[in-house]
This record gives structure tokens, C-alpha cells and sequence, in this order.
């Protein structure tokens, strides 16, 4: 993947204008607390309760509502109970926020979760889908999962 656009200009200043590449980048200005944060969103934990497979720390007050929604489906639920906003990963927003950020993180988030989903329920179909839409409102790029069938 590319590296997002609205990156490339602070990465060309490093090094006195020589650039660096997103890995070093990374070396240089990420912090280890957040690395493990990350960990929680890149590397999921999912549980199964009941039909369902849900990240884990779901609200079953909030599933049993969903429920209650007379055109309720185990994938509807599942939907909205395993859905991302990508804008969220930093709740309170961040400065750097960006479209073209957004969608490389939410096309990644798809792919780890497709192969960490189709590893950990080798049984089971999912399907992984990321939402990345035209509209300025920057909550609307999603992520969500359920079972197919």
C-alpha cells in the first residue's frame, strides 16, 4: 500500500530532506504504550456467545437491544455490534486526522480482520466489510464483521 498522501511531505522532511520510509518513521516517533494499544485493534480478540462472534467486551445489554428490532438478524446484530469507526481509534480526534488516512487504515483493519476472523473460526464464513464513503464527515469510514451464513 502507499503511503497516504497527506503523509508524504512530513516524512520527505526527515533527514534533512532525504526522507525516511513509514517503518522508520515509526521507530522514530511511535512509543511502546501505544504500540500494545494498538495491538487491542490490530489484533483483535473475538469471542463466540451464544450464535454470535463478537470482539471481545461487547455490551450483552447492548446485543439484547438489537435483538429486540423486529427485522433483527444474527447478521445485523453482528453487524452493529462488531462495527468501527476508524475516526474513534483516536476518540477524542487527532490534529493529523484525513480521509486518505482513514482509508489506508480501514483497508488494512479489513485485511487483518478477514485472515485473523478465518484463522481463530476456520469453520465459520465471514464477511469483512469497510465502509469508506465520499462524505466529508470523517465518522462515516467504518468497519464491520459477521458470519455469512
Amino acid at each position: 500500500m502507499d503511503v497516504p498522501a497527506s503523509m508524504k511531505a512530513e516524512l520527505a522532511a526527515w533527514n534533512n530532506g532525504s526522507g525516511i520510509d513509514l517503518q522508520s518513521w515509526v521507530g522514530c516517533e511511535g512509543r511502546f504504550a501505544l504500540a500494545v494499544g494498538y495491538s487491542t485493534i490490530f489484533w483483535p480478540k473475538f469471542v463466540t456467545f451464544e450464535r454470535y462472534v463478537l470482539m471481545e467486551g461487547f455490551s450483552e445489554e447492548g446485543l439484547r437491544s438489537f435483538e429486540r428490532d423486529p427485522n433483527a438478524t444474527r447478521q445485523s446484530v453482528e453487524a452493529v455490534m462488531n462495527h468501527l469507526h476508524i475516526a474513534d481509534i483516536h476518540a477524542f480526534g487527532a490534529a493529523d486526522i484525513s480521509r486518505d488516512k482513514l482509508v489506508f487504515l480501514g483497508s488494512v483493519l479489513k485485511e487483518i480482520y478477514e485472515a485473523k476472523l478465518q484463522w481463530q473460526f476456520a469453520d465459520r464464513r465471514f464477511v469483512v466489510d469497510f465502509f469508506a464513503s465520499d462524505s466529508r464527515d470523517l465518522e462515516d469510514y467504518q468497519l464491520s464483521f459477521w458470519q455469512a451464513d
